[in-house]
């Protein structure tokens, strides 16, 4: 599996060769920096169809209905390009959830102009957030090492050059190799890989930790335990094409999410929260009950893997084509219903955008897409 060939180049490992070629080194560009952004490159399901904007917006009215419509209602879209999916809930909320709504665009590079000014542009989410942290294929480009299986059955760290020669260096150790014992075990057969998923656990805890109350959502191609790919997933993307991974800044570098192992670390993140924060701090509505009932009415452990298409239909983007009588009655109608079917099915299908793994992680509210009991 490993390209051992001439190359040039310091040789470090795949998280921090990733990182330098995505997001820059000081006094530096990189690939999330470009002008063009991430529409450049890939599809998400934001560019596919404004419905996707659609049906988060709803999600973020049912959260809203969940806290109990307070005066402020936040909505952070984490790793927002260039503003895309904030822009489109925005002028999906009904107009008095939106004029509560306070938005964030948590991303990298600079604020595009012609963004609408009530959008707050920053480099980090905010501390707090009362309301729905949506992160749309941000987990997938947090940078993870490569491991490889050698000749002899150990799993060491793949290393890797500017240009994409790859070369396998010390064994995986403490909490990597803990973790790959935990989540992704790798049999002693040579040339098997693995994507080392800590940093991902560990971005998805503090992200859930600034959730004081509400939900937060991460969206990405997953793969859970038994099902993980034997010889991993990284890849890149340029102009619209996949292409081979390679830590130049001139192509997207991405691979799959352990979204099982990212639920666990943030039911952990939200019950060390619980555990330290007073009644005050949880609102009024906690300050009469104690520690043990505080959990469970927030239920960190509950959180939810769904795929997308199950997400998307219970948010009402269903595919389904609109009646035949229709195109006699009001032919215009017809014609854009049957347009929106189209733009639904692609968001859900099988072995497409529908593929898409959903983590929900609800703090201090129930589930709002979890189905009402008979």
């Amino acid at each position: 599996m490993v390209r051992e060939v001439t190359g040039s180049g310091e040789w470090r490992g795949w998280r921090g060769a990733t990182r330098a070629a995505l997001y820059g080194t000081e006094g530096d560009g990189g690939f999330y920096r470009r002008p063009e952004g991430p529409a450049g490159h890939f599809r998400t399901s934001v560019h596919a169809s404004p419905l996707f904007a659609a049906a988060v917006a709803r999600l973020l009215c049912r959260v809203d209905e969940e806290l109990g419509r307070p005066a402020s209602l936040d909505f952070v879209d984490m790793a927002a390009g260039r503003g895309e999916l904030v822009t489109g809930v925005l002028a999906a909320l009904p107009a008095d959830v939106a004029a509560r709504t306070r938005a964030y665009a948590v991303e990298i590079a600079g604020r595009p102009e012609g963004l609408a000014p009530r959008i707050t542009w920053l480099p980090e989410p905010p501390p707090q957030v009362t309301g729905l942290f949506f992160a749309n294929e941000w987990l997938d480009n947090v940078p993870v090492e490569v491991a490889e299986v050698d000749d002899a059955g150990v799993a060491r760290l793949v290393l890797v050059r500017d240009d994409g020669t790859e070369r396998l260096g010390d064994p995986v150790t403490g909490a990597e190799a803990r973790w790959l014992a935990r989540w992704w075990p790798l049999p002693a057969e040579e040339g098997l890989r693995a994507e080392i998923g800590l940093p991902r656990d560990t971005a998805w805890a503090s992200a859930v930790s600034r959730v004081s109350r509400g939900l937060a959502v991460a969206v990405d191609y997953a793969h859970t335990s038994g099902s993980r790919p034997p010889f991993g997933t990284l890849t890149g993307f340029r102009e619209g094409r996949e292409t081979a991974p390679v830590p130049d800044g001139s192509c997207d570098i991405t691979a799959h999410v352990a979204l099982d192992s990212c639920a666990e670390a943030g039911a952990k993140a939200c019950a060390e929260a619980d555990a330290t924060v007073d009644g005050e701090a949880r609102g009024e509505a906690d300050a009469t009950v104690d520690g043990e009932a505080r959990r469970e009415a927030d239920a960190p452990e509950r959180a939810s893997l769904l795929l997308q298409r199950a997400a998307l239909r219970a948010l009402g983007i269903t595919g389904a084509r609109p009646p035949l009588a229709l195109a006699s009655t009001d032919p215009s109608a017809y014609v854009r219903a049957l347009a929106g079917a189209g733009e639904a099915a692609e968001l859900t299908a099988p072995g497409g955008l529908g593929d898409f793994g959903w983590l929900l992680q609800p703090v201090g509210i129930p589930d709002p897409l979890a189905e009402e009991p008979a």
